[in-house]
């Protein structure tokens, strides 16, 4: 494959350079406590306006090892609303209800739904599975007494990016099997097969946001000792996916994920799933959360609240 270069946009190749040139340690580079400050410093940076909602609620939810902080946005106060919960990206080791804000308030006013982030607890203080447990704890919350809130009990989805991704698959197979029917399963680029390599990760894991020594420091953050890879760390390898929610797949062209991603996609249309792909050309990991440089980042937003707003038929 050529030149990963030769395939960005022009904006994001400026967006680039403007990273190269501020001359930041790389995260893995860095202590985890000082990664998570600059992770969340430059998604500030980059992120764009945060648009204005009519309701901004924070709460916490029970959770297996304590409370779990979550914020809710929602486009009115309306009650009985359906809720999106998502789950923020970041290496299971970075991130949180900070850095997905941007976005999942601009999902909350295009879709006419509410958005739930939560923060769920982080390696290496938490190894994988206790971002897992958190988030399918607070999907079990919302589905028991999202009323509380004003919430749609009966009208759920999950969703995330990168890890948060993996997570939001990886809830759909454990709400399918628990019986707990979800509208849709929204997924940006998410890590569902680390164990395999692809074309992609061949090609776009060197000098873009997320690169290869990225990937195995939030790999060996993430996994404590006696790790075993299965199915909830990698939803490609669920013996069945058929049943699950319907799923809205977006990607990054120049991103070490895409292939995971279109390989996920056709796993689930094989499997019965439907399933709604969609690629943004030239464009790189993370790029939902760089507004104020990179136009798609928008474009996404709107097409993942168009999604949300069809399977809850708003």
């Amino acid at each position: 494959m050529a030149n990963a270069a030769s395939f960005l946009t022009e904006m994001t190749l400026k967006m680039l350079d403007k990273v190269e040139r501020a001359g930041l340690s790389p995260l893995h580079q860095q202590p985890v406590a000082q990664a998570r400050l600059s992770y969340r410093m430059g998604v500030g940076a980059m992120e764009g306006e945060r648009v204005e909602v009519a309701r901004v609620d924070n709460f916490s939810i029970p959770g297996p090892a304590g409370s779990i902080p979550a914020r809710l946005w929602a486009p009115s106060h309306d009650a009985g609303l359906p809720v999106l919960l998502y789950l923020h990206g970041g290496g299971f080791v970075v991130g949180g209800i900070d850095t997905c804000e941007a976005m999942c308030r601009r999902i909350a006013q295009q879709s006419g739904a509410a958005v739930v982030a939560i923060d769920y607890r982080l390696a290496p203080e938490h190894h994988f599975p206790a971002g897992l447990d958190d988030s399918f704890a607070a999907l079990q919350w919302l589905a028991a007494e999202g009323a509380s809130l004003g919430l749609d009990p009966k009208r759920i989805a999950v969703g995330g990016d990168s890890a948060g991704g993996t997570l939001g698959a990886t809830l759909a197979l454990m709400a399918r099997d628990a019986g707990l029917a979800l509208a849709l399963q929204l997924l940006f680029y998410p890590s569902v097969e680390p164990s395999a390599m692809t074309a992609s990760y061949q090609a776009y894991s060197k000098n873009l946001m997320l690169d290869e020594p990225l990937m195995r420091w939030f790999e060996t953050q993430a996994r404590g000792p006696g790790f075993k890879s299965d199915w909830h760390r990698e939803p490609m390898l669920a013996a069945s996916h058929q049943g699950v929610a319907p799923a809205w797949i977006g990607l990054a062209e120049c991103d070490p994920l895409a292939d995971e991603g279109r390989k996920y996609a056709k796993v689930l249309q094989e499997a019965g799933v439907p399933v709604q792909l969609t690629v943004w050309p030239g464009v790189v990991h993370d790029f939902i959360n760089m507004g104020r440089f990179i136009p798609e980042a928008y474009q996404a937003h709107a097409a993942a609240a168009q999604a949300l707003k069809a399977a809850f038929g708003l």
